[in-house]
């Protein structure tokens, strides 16, 4: 019995050696299969660049207003939407945005095709921009680096300031004032440091970020207080108003996390109760904007698929695949957006 359990023993052993063999001799071939050979690129940045399009809006206004969501990196959708308008010649005159929303406004402005999309694809992970050395930055005091995106990126690809101060069209960057929860709407002015602080404050997230002063006023992310501000656009009367989401038309938001925003924003009580409800009022938002897109009464485009990337994502290959969402969306639905433009009710 002993000599046939060491001849078990040896067997096992000899079989181990061989299927190793086999695994080793298998491993090139099979990564090689596995492993398609990628453009090269540098580190961190998008793998097709070079795909984004280029090129300057035309200045016909298109009359109407443009209502742009936040999202952060979400906005990168919007930024593929934006790129397919002018494209096409839309160049609405009034446009209101909330967070990244703003932003992607200033760059729509700014008639600069692809360039919001480059700069994110191509600088997400600089760490001048996203990160620590924002947070540290006396200037920024949040995740975003601002400094960044308006000071070393203005000079690597400049704004067309020309255009961003064209007074036929509006620029209108929605924040949260930290005293009333209530949502201020700052208009571009002639003055481009005032627009800077108006995109800064409407875009520095809460938890993440200090408050941005602007014309006296202390406030935080847009967001807190109104996602979508298409209310903006019903008052002041506008007839054709495009919104642009960056959630699919089945989202809803999850509950609210009301004793963390009273634990962190206790100090300023009317705040943390405009945080303390934000996804509740989001939801209900929702509902209306349903309501009035199957009215006709506005136009929405949405992710024809849910965007499942994080606020801050770091992945510039997702990334990349929500922007060419975003371009796909607007492709598929510019000829009913020309029908809208052109209704006359």
């Amino acid at each position: 019995m002993a000599a046939g359990a060491e001849n078990r023993r040896g067997q096992k052993k000899a079989d181990d050696r061989r299927k190793e063999q086999v695994k080793v001799k298998a491993r090139p071939e099979t990564k090689a299969k596995a492993e398609p050979k990628k453009p090269q690129t540098k580190k961190g940045m998008y793998s097709h660049l070079d795909r984004i399009p280029e090129g300057m809006a035309d200045t016909r206004l298109t009359p109407g207003c443009l209502v742009l969501e936040g999202g952060a990196f979400r906005g990168i959708y919007t930024s593929g939407v934006l790129d397919v308008l002018m494209q096409n010649g839309i160049n609405l005159q009034t446009t209101i945005g909330v967070s990244a929303g703003a932003l992607n406004g200033l760059g729509y402005l700014a008639g600069q095709i692809g360039r919001n999309a480059r700069i994110n694809l191509k600088y997400r992970n600089d760490p001048q921009y996203v990160g620590l050395m924002p947070v540290l930055n006396r200037k920024d005091r949040g995740v975003i680096g601002f400094d960044f995106l308006f000071g070393r990126m203005n000079q690597i690809e400049p704004m067309n300031m020309e255009r961003i101060m064209d007074q036929r069209r509006r620029l209108i960057a929605v924040a949260t004032a930290l005293t009333t929860g209530w949502p201020v709407y700052f208009e571009r002015q002639q003055d481009t440091e005032d627009l800077f602080m108006a995109l800064r404050a409407s875009a520095s997230m809460p938890y993440v970020s200090q408050p941005v002063t602007v014309r006296g006023i202390r406030c935080l992310d847009g967001g807190c207080s109104v996602k979508i501000p298409y209310e903006w656009a019903l008052e002041h009367g506008y007839k054709k108003i495009v919104v642009v989401r960056t959630r699919d038309g089945h989202y809803r938001p999850k509950e609210d996390n009301v004793q963390f925003a009273e634990r962190v924003y206790g100090e300023f009580p009317e705040f943390a109760a405009a945080l303390a409800t934000m996804n509740r009022r989001y939801a209900v938002e929702l509902d209306v904007l349903d309501r009035l897109e199957a009215e006709g009464r506005v136009f929405v485009i949405k992710p024809s698929l849910p965007i499942t990337i994080g606020r801050l994502e770091s992945d510039v290959e997702k990334l990349g695949d929500v922007y060419w969402l975003g371009v796909h969306d607007a492709k598929e639905q510019m000829e009913a957006l020309k029908a809208y433009l052109a209704r006359v009710d």
